[in-house]
């Protein structure tokens, strides 16, 4: 049964920049997606993001993810990061390739609070930031994960899969991550 989370100590007030991109648009409208070929995009998809209070910062989140939503939707993608449309805070929405129909999941200040020690190879890893490029990244086959949804729940939970036949909505899960940690998948090419 999902949980409503309070408060978080580590969560900081959302700046008045970040407010202001995020607000520079309605919410249906996209966001212009960082890219790691420009040095100033560069240097904001390579920060680590922060924390965000959801009780504090509720109407702003949501008007972000449903710019998120738009963008994502856009750019034919199967999950983005806050980092890449310009906000460095700890929010991602990701596909669900593991549910009927597929819905978009949102995860707020997620973690990953278990993993194996074994890793696979996941092959033709992309990233909407990472523009003409695919390469095959170190994954980890299953995570166990916390994070908050959009409705403000606390969902704990174990994702599997790296195959892009079937299910691979671990993988997805840990590319956005990585987004988190100013980490991209090219940094974790397999030999």
């Amino acid at each position: 049964m999902p949980l409503l989370l309070a408060s978080c100590n580590t969560a900081q007030n959302m700046t008045i920049a970040e407010k202001k991109l995020i607000r520079s648009a309605d919410a249906e409208a996209p966001f212009r997606v960082l890219l790691i070929t420009d040095d100033a995009d560069s240097l904001t998809l390579r920060t680590k993001a922060i924390d965000v209070d959801w009780q504090r910062d509720k109407e702003n989140i949501q008007h972000l993810v449903s710019r998120m939503k738009a963008t994502m939707k856009l750019e034919s993608g199967v999950g983005i990061a806050a980092p890449q449309v310009g906000i460095s805070r700890n929010i991602f929405l990701f596909v669900r390739v593991d549910e009927p129909d597929t819905p978009v999941e949102v995860a707020i200040n997620p973690k990953i609070v278990s993993k194996p020690n074994e890793t696979i190879c996941f092959e033709r890893d992309g990233c909407l930031s990472v523009p003409d490029y695919s390469g095959n990244s170190v994954r980890y086959p299953w995570i166990e994960v916390e994070y908050i949804n959009e409705n403000g729940e606390t969902i704990r939970e174990k994702l599997t899969g790296y195959s892009r036949k079937d299910n691979f909505v671990a993988v997805i899960f840990q590319h956005e991550f990585d987004h988190l940690q100013g980490i991209l998948f090219t940094d974790k090419l397999c030999d």
